[in-house]
């Protein structure tokens, strides 16, 4: 989201037609589930009966989950495509860009974003922009794709994986940002206090949908997140505390 607007912004259009084709009702013990549910159970702990903003909410799948427990969610995504699903679900969704949020000052209590950070050049203005509009004393919870994990070493040596009709991963920019540097971006204002690590030790995706096995990495995968092996999962997400 944002390294050039229209660029991504097509990405995400042509990614919008079969991104659900592996998640949600279509995969109900998959991967992405198996995601989704470790996101949105860490927003829980810090949003449950407040107001949420996601940044980058795609179709809604996170952002469903979300409204579940919260006050209010909210979502934003550059992506018209991604946004008529979303809307298609009944949730609260707005157009707009990750580094430039059309949301006044402490209008949340919790920001968060999912696999939209490692697609944005200025991520220092992304994380800006989402610390502003959160209330002092609420949280920020950033996912970064990280560099040290077997996820990070995969997608930065092996082939593009087809997104869309003549697109691929590597037509959208990508950035990778180790655990160290999670804490370097803390955002003016706010303190790093926390983190969470998700696919930690499932090796490829389409094993979780596997009989046994794919019982085996759920299982592990949510006992191992809040672990200090969260430092070696390919989605490393961090939590900021807004303290002024």
């Amino acid at each position: 989201m944002d390294g050039g607007h229209e660029t991504n912004r097509a990405y995400y259009d042509e990614f919008s037609k079969q991104y659900e084709a592996h998640r949600g009702d279509n995969a109900p013990r998959g991967y992405h589930n198996l995601l989704d549910s470790l996101e949105s159970e860490y927003v829980r702990r810090f949003g449950e009966g407040r107001e949420v903003l996601e940044v980058g909410c795609g179709t809604g799948l996170v952002l469903e989950r979300i409204a579940r427990f919260a006050s209010k969610a909210k979502g934003i995504d550059l992506s018209p495509g991604m946004l008529e699903k979303a809307r298609a679900r009944g949730l609260d969704v707005v157009e707009g860009s990750a580094t430039d949020l059309p949301f006044a000052d402490e209008s949340f209590d919790v920001t968060c974003s999912f696999k939209v950070l490692a697609h944005v050049r200025d991520i220092e203005r992304a994380l800006s922009e989402m610390a502003r509009v959160t209330r002092v004393g609420g949280v920020v919870l950033a996912e970064l794709y990280n560099p040290w994990s077997l996820r990070g070493l995969l997608r930065r040596l092996g082939p593009a994986q087809k997104v869309g009709e003549g697109t691929r991963e590597s037509d959208v920019y990508t950035r990778f940002d180790s655990p160290r540097r999670a804490r370097e971006l803390t955002p003016a204002g706010c303190e790093f206090f926390d983190a969470r690590g998700v696919r930690i030790v499932t090796p490829t995706a389409p094993l979780v949908s596997t009989p046994v096995v794919g019982d085996l990495l759920w299982r592990a995968e949510h006992a191992l997140c809040d672990t200090p092996l969260r430092n070696l999962a390919g989605f490393y997400v961090a939590a900021y505390r807004k303290t002024r």
